[in-house]
């Protein structure tokens, strides 16, 4: 036996470690999901959400790959991980890696929307514009009748946004 393979064979016997990891959060669109995604992520065994960062619609999640996904290939995790909180909160969430966008690139879309009266609602208004090519984060606001959306303008614009929530029923406030 090598050493290599001695040593590998000893860090084997270790126990795993958890280890912090950040992407950013489909269906974290108002402060209220916050709660929401913490609920979702206590039926996850041997997970817990580190940090929240509303603002990038990104949440740092604590687990150790190896013992969650065993046998799993590296580029396989986020896929993994997406179908895991997906299945524990109803599809409500999901994750994809960070966005590789920069931040200085992006621009941030506000459009005033009508009748977003519940989290269901706007779950549907930010569904409909958050799964748009370009869409980095978006945000909805049933209290303040707001949709907002940070976008790569080589990839959409506002008039896609609008016709997306147009197609979804949302009704636009006019100037």
């Amino acid at each position: 036996m090598t050493l290599g393979a001695l040593l590998l064979g000893l860090l084997a016997l270790l126990p795993a470690e958890a280890q912090p990891v950040k992407y950013r959060v489909t269906g974290l669109f108002n402060r209220e999901r916050e709660a929401d995604l913490q609920e979702a992520v206590k039926k996850l065994t041997d997970v817990t959400v580190a940090g929240i960062d509303l603002e990038h619609g990104e949440a740092t999640f604590s687990y150790d790959p190896a013992k969650l996904f065993p046998k799993v290939q590296p580029k396989d995790l986020v896929e993994r991980f997406d179908n895991l909180l997906r299945s524990a909160s109803g599809q409500t969430f999901g994750i994809k890696p960070l966005s590789t966008t920069p931040k200085d690139k992006l621009v941030r879309i506000e459009i005033p929307v009508l009748v977003l009266d519940c989290k269901g609602c706007c779950l549907a208004a930010y569904d409909s514009i958050a799964k748009i090519d370009g869409v980095e984060q978006a945000t909805a606001s049933f209290k303040d009748g707001l949709m907002t959306a940070l976008i790569d303008p080589d990839k959409t614009n506002r008039a896609a946004l609008e016709e997306a929530l147009k197609k979804r029923g949302v009704t636009l406030k006019t100037p």
